[in-house]
C-alpha cells in the first residue's frame, strides 16, 4: 500500500470542494482511495461559526452531541455514534473561528465520489473523510473515519478459521479507520497543509453500496461500557 499525501493551498469557507481537488489531483489510479480530511469538508458546507466565550463552545458541543460531559481537560462526547472529543470542534487551523464536523460526512464522501469517478473515468473509487481521535489511556491523536464511499469499511473473519483451524468467533478488521489512520500519519496534524492524500493498492474490496452503520456498536456491547460505567459512579 503506498500513501501520497498532497500539499496545498489554505481551504477557503465555501469554496467549492470538487474544484479545489481537481487542481492538485490530475490522475486517479483505478481502485485508488481518495482521503480528504474533514476540516475543508466542513468549510466547504458552510459548517463555521465564529467563536465568542467558552460558554457558547459548551452549548454548540452540547447541540451537536447525543451525550456530552464535561472533563477535565474537554468534553467526552458522543456524535453519529461515535466516542470523540468536543462533538469533533476544532479551534486549529480555524482563525478565530470554530468548525463543526460536516454534516453528513457519509453523504459528503458519496458525492465527492460520484464527481470524480465521472471526472477520471474510473470504476472503482474509494474516498474517505477523515478526522482525528484519541485513544483511551494513550498519549497523542489518531486519525479515524468519519464517512467514507466505495469500499468497505469492515472486513469480517468471523466463521473463518486461523491458522490452527479454530473457528473466529469476533475478529474483524476495521478497514475505514486503518486506512485513516495511516493516511493522517502522513498528512499531519499541525501546519503541513496536507489535506489531502491519495492511498493506492489498498487492501480493500470496492462497492458501490455502503452500510454506514457497519462500525457501529451499541453502546450496551461496547467492550470499554464496564469501565465507563464505573468511573461514572465515583
Amino acid at each position: 500500500m503506498q500513501i501520497q499525501s498532497i500539499k496545498t493551498k489554505v481551504f477557503n469557507e465555501q469554496e467549492d470542494l470538487t474544484s479545489f481537488i481537481l487542481k492538485y489531483i490530475k490522475k486517479l489510479p483505478e481502485k485508488s482511495v481518495l482521503v480528504i480530511t474533514s476540516k475543508i469538508v466542513a468549510l466547504s458546507e458552510g459548517r463555521v461559526v465564529l467563536y465568542k466565550n467558552e460558554k457558547q463552545k459548551g452549548e454548540l458541543i452540547k447541540q451537536e452531541s447525543s451525550f456530552a460531559l464535561k472533563t477535565k481537560l474537554t468534553w467526552l462526547t458522543i456524535k453519529d455514534g461515535m466516542v470523540m472529543a468536543s462533538a469533533g470542534i476544532d479551534e486549529s487551523n480555524a482563525k478565530g473561528k470554530l468548525i463543526l464536523l460536516p454534516k453528513d460526512s457519509f453523504k459528503s464522501a458519496d458525492k465527492i465520489r460520484k464527481e470524480l469517478k465521472k471526472k477520471f473515468k474510473v470504476k472503482h473509487l474509494g474516498v474517505l473523510i477523515t478526522d482525528s481521535r484519541i485513544f483511551p489511556l494513550r498519549a497523542g491523536i489518531v486519525g479515524v473515519s468519519l464517512g467514507y464511499a466505495g469500499f468497505k469499511g469492515v472486513r469480517n473473519y468471523i466463521g473463518k478459521k486461523d491458522i490452527f483451524k479454530r473457528v473466529l468467533k469476533m475478529s474483524r478488521t476495521d478497514i475505514a479507520d486503518s486506512l485513516a489512520t495511516s493516511a493522517v500519519l502522513c498528512m499531519g496534524e499541525g501546519n503541513e497543509q496536507q489535506p489531502l492524500a491519495l492511498i493506492t493498492n489498498a487492501p480493500v474490496e470496492f462497492t458501490e453500496k455502503i452500510n454506514k452503520k457497519e462500525l457501529l456498536v451499541d453502546p450496551k456491547e461496547d467492550l470499554y461500557l464496564p469501565l465507563f460505567e464505573s468511573i461514572l459512579k465515583k
